[in-house]
């Protein structure tokens, strides 16, 4: 996987159309094991986490992750809290201004991380109710892991 970088409005694209119609706790179960499946088939060095809230319903670290993907999980995880976009768009929302969110955000870098790979659970009439963020590839490669895994878990949900 090595995706070429996705535009602003490819990524708000992305948004818009992997939000679901719903999303239980048996939700999170099927989306973390098709996540891991997938990390599984590509050898990928991954942790995954996925929230409702501050809930963690699911956690996955694969062989080759260690404890740091798992703080880069955390920091990324807050920037979709607190912006309600993925952290790569907020990322790439800065770059396009010629500057980086560590630079402009004025939020903590120990504390933030806009960088690929966190992605909100946006739920039809519910708005932003979670996240899922993969940690362990460069940040396109996480961002896009997550996405195709969406993309195929929306078609798997009635």
């Amino acid at each position: 996987m090595n995706p070429t970088a996705p535009t602003i409005s490819e990524l708000i694209a992305q948004e818009r159309r992997l939000t679901l119609p719903h999303f239980s706790y048996d939700d999170a179960y099927a989306l973390g094991g098709l996540l891991v499946s997938m990390a599984r088939e590509r050898h990928a060095p991954v942790a995954i986490d996925i929230r409702r809230g501050a809930q963690q319903l699911f956690h996955a670290a694969l062989p080759g992750s260690s404890a740091d993907n798992d703080a880069w999980i955390d920091r990324k995880r807050k920037v979709v809290e607190r912006y309600g976009e993925s952290s790569y768009l907020v990322g790439t929302r800065f770059r396009a201004k010629g500057t980086t969110f560590d630079d402009s955000s004025r939020l903590d870098p120990d504390t933030y991380a806009a960088h690929g790979g966190s992605f909100p659970i946006a739920v039809e009439g519910a708005g932003v109710i979670g996240s899922v963020t993969v940690s362990g590839l460069p940040q396109a490669d996480d961002h896009a892991l997550v996405v195709e895994a969406l993309e195929r878990f929306a078609t798997s949900i009635v």
